[in-house]
């Protein structure tokens, strides 16, 4: 049975999901376009992190990062190959919309990359009910990088 759990970023099978991505971001993208946080970052007070499991096997993870009142970003999905095309990240981030739904969020925002190795999150995002636009919070206009926002309380799509 599949699960989809709050988690502790620190654990191994993490750690070593969390390195892989951020592994795949750098080799993508330049150094100052990788938005990509690491455990340590995943564990701060405004991030909520959780992971999906078949019988205790990590198969993915996601956050949600609180940016204000009644905003939240995505940050850190990810799901390992072998799980790929199982629907595991659109579960997981109909998790994540229902708890930014639960938080009261408006808006749901998260950046993904540009490059054609992004296309299927985008993708996912997409079906979701997001769309681009300009940079949020704190980032700037990158060529590496693409923006997407969902207004929440517009309900996600069937």
């Amino acid at each position: 049975m599949i699960s989809i759990q709050l988690d502790d970023p620190d654990s191994a099978d993490v750690q070593q999901l969390l390195d892989e991505h951020l592994a795949d971001m750098r080799a993508t993208s330049p150094a100052e376009s990788v938005h990509a946080l690491d455990h340590a970052a995943l564990k701060k007070s405004e991030i909520a992190f959780w992971t999906v499991r078949e019988g205790g096997v990590l198969l993915g993870c996601g956050a949600l990062k609180h940016l204000g009142a009644d905003q939240g970003e995505i940050k850190s999905m990810r799901t390992v190959p072998a799980a790929r095309g199982r629907g595991i990240a659109a579960s997981l981030l109909g998790q994540i919309l229902a708890e930014a739904r639960g938080r009261g969020y408006r808006k749901l925002y998260l950046e993904t990359g540009s490059d054609e190795f992004f296309a299927p999150a985008r993708r996912l995002y997409g079906r979701h009910g997001f769309a681009e636009c300009e940079p949020f919070a704190d980032y700037i206009l990158d060529p590496y990088s693409v923006f997407m926002e969902l207004k929440v309380d517009g309900g996600m799509p069937a």
